[in-house]
C-alpha cells in the first residue's frame, strides 16, 4: 500500500522546520499522513506513548516521532478541528477523519434524505447500517458520533437520548 511507502521517506524529516511556511507546509503533510494511517487502521485515537507505532517509528531505519513532533502534529489536527485531547496533559487524543461538524452535517442531510426526523435513531443504527456503507459517516467510533451530535444538538437540530447506558437521538 502507498501509506507504508510514504512512512519511510517522512521519517527523514524529524525536525519541525524553522522556516514559517516550510513548517507550516510539513505541518499539513504529516497531519494528512495520521488521518490516512488512522483511517486505514480504522482507528479513532492516538496515544503520543505509544511511541512503538509505525505512525510514529520506523524500525527499519531506526528512526523515531518525538513525543513533542507528535503533539505539534496533534496540535496541528486540533487547529483544523480534526482532533482534540482526551486528557489535561494531552497524551491520548480523539482524531477525526472528518470534523465534527462535517459528521453531524453528513448525519442530518442522511436524516433529512432517509425521512428520519421526529424518529429515534440509536447511534449503531446510525454508524453501523450496512445500508449506510457508502456514506462517511459509516464505521464511526461511537463517542466521535456523540460528540458530532452533541453539536447537532446545540444548533438544535436534534435531541440526544441517554437509555440504560447506551445513546439514541431524536432528529428535529
Amino acid at each position: 500500500m502507498a501509506l507504508a511507502v510514504q512512512l519511510p521517506t517522512l521519517l527523514y524529516g524529524l525536525r519541525l522546520q524553522p522556516h514559517e511556511e516550510t513548517r507550516q507546509q510539513q505541518l499539513e503533510v504529516w497531519a494528512d499522513l495520521f488521518l490516512k494511517y488512522l483511517k486505514d487502521k480504522n482507528r479513532f485515537s492516538l496515544s503520543i506513548g505509544d511511541q512503538n507505532s509505525p505512525l510514529f517509528h520506523n524500525e527499519s531505519l531506526k528512526r523515531r516521532l518525538s513525543p513533542e513532533f507528535v503533539l505539534t502534529i496533534l496540535g496541528e489536527l486540533e487547529r483544523t478541528g480534526h482532533a482534540n485531547p482526551l486528557d489535561k496533559r494531552r497524551q491520548e487524543w480523539q482524531v477525526y477523519w472528518f470534523t465534527l461538524e462535517d459528521y453531524g452535517n453528513m448525519v442530518y442531510d442522511w436524516v433529512q434524505v432517509t425521512g428520519q426526523t421526529n424518529t429515534i435513531c440509536t447511534l449503531y443504527e446510525i454508524a453501523s447500517n450496512e445500508e449506510n456503507s457508502h456514506l462517511g459517516f459509516y464505521g464511526v467510533d461511537e463517542a466521535v458520533l456523540l460528540s458530532a451530535l452533541r453539536l447537532l444538538e446545540e444548533k438544535g437540530r436534534c435531541e440526544l437520548i441517554e437509555m440504560d447506558g447506551s445513546h439514541g437521538v431524536k432528529f428535529f
